[in-house]
């Protein structure tokens, strides 16, 4: 016994499977003769004959008919401890922390996601977590560490913050099917027509960047009803009670029974950012965000960065 290995055992499983040694020795991708070696030191060390050897089918003897039994068990037990010690070096190590990536709305369009993704296949060991931030929290998120880098907009400039340019996109507005505007979603609005549309109030919490951006910096009208994600604005303008603006990519992301969108040909282009702390010297943060620049320059995604 004390010579037997899982060798010899895959070698005499698979003849009896396969009633011949050739097709044995082709399936586990070794010559007939070392599976034939492999069968007779175990006969050796059993001190009994194993297998009859015919002039047709090779089938177990009685003592080989135990034998099948205890190699599957002894096979199955070994596959098993090579899977949990592969998934357990495969995973990752304790106290490995979490990369958070906070996601405002639908983020930076279609980079977004694809920097998600090709994070994931280069750095498939570290646990990855999406959080979604409404808009008062695309600085107190990072500030709070409650997400460690953040997709958000518009541009802004903050102390700790590093921010990167990843999309610049035409201004839009989301204003009900019923407006007298909504017919204009095919040729567009000049940035006076809209100046003083009722847009959704804000909690008084939210950053000032974020509240220029939504009421194009000089609109006052405000709707009843109050909004803090994407979602909230488009219930209202579908319902006739308020208008919202966004980024064109805004329309791709959010189709919404009820409500319209319609381009600014006039108002100064936006841009959507990664923002990340400043003194993060997490290397996760790093190579994510290095990904992300890197996407957005590959896409195109109208910064001018190069």
């Amino acid at each position: 016994m004390a010579g037997m290995d899982l060798r010899k055992l895959s070698s005499f499983l698979a003849v009896v499977e396969e009633e011949h040694y050739g097709r044995a020795a082709s399936r586990l991708f070794l010559s007939p003769a070392a599976v034939t070696q492999h069968v007779q030191q175990l006969e050796r060390e059993f001190g009994a004959r194993l297998l009859d050897r015919g002039s047709g089918p090779v089938v177990p003897t009685v003592a080989g008919q135990r034998l099948v039994s205890h190699a599957r068990t002894l096979l199955a037990a070994a596959n098993a401890a090579v899977e949990d010690v592969t998934e357990a070096a495969l995973a990752p190590p304790r106290g490995m922390r979490t990369l958070r990536v906070g996601i405002m709305g639908h983020g930076s369009a279609e980079v977004t996601p694809a920097a998600v993704s090709a994070f994931r296949r280069a750095r498939p060991e570290v646990p990855l977590e999406l959080v979604q931030l409404t808009f008062t929290e695309h600085i107190s998120a990072l500030r709070e560490d409650r997400v460690d880098v953040a997709f958000v907009r518009p541009a802004f400039e903050a102390e700790g913050i590093e921010v990167d340019l990843i999309t610049a996109e035409q201004r839009i507005v989301a204003v009900p099917a019923r407006s007298a505007l909504a017919d204009a979603a095919a040729t567009g609005v000049r940035l006076a027509d809209v100046i003083d549309l009722p847009y959704l109030q804000l909690p008084p919490h939210t950053p000032r960047t974020f509240t220029d951006y939504l009421y194009f910096e000089t609109g006052e009208h405000r709707a009843p009803d109050y909004a803090l994600t994407p979602q909230d604005i488009l219930t209202s303008v579908a319902a006739g009670r308020g208008a919202g603006s966004g980024l064109a990519s805004f329309a791709r992301y959010y189709r919404w029974p009820g409500a319209r969108y319609v381009p600014v040909l006039d108002a100064p282009r936006a841009h959507s950012v990664l923002a990340t702390r400043t003194t993060d010297t997490n290397p996760e943060v790093r190579i994510f965000r290095a990904l992300t620049v890197a996407l957005a320059r590959e896409m195109d995604t109208g910064t001018g960065e190069s």
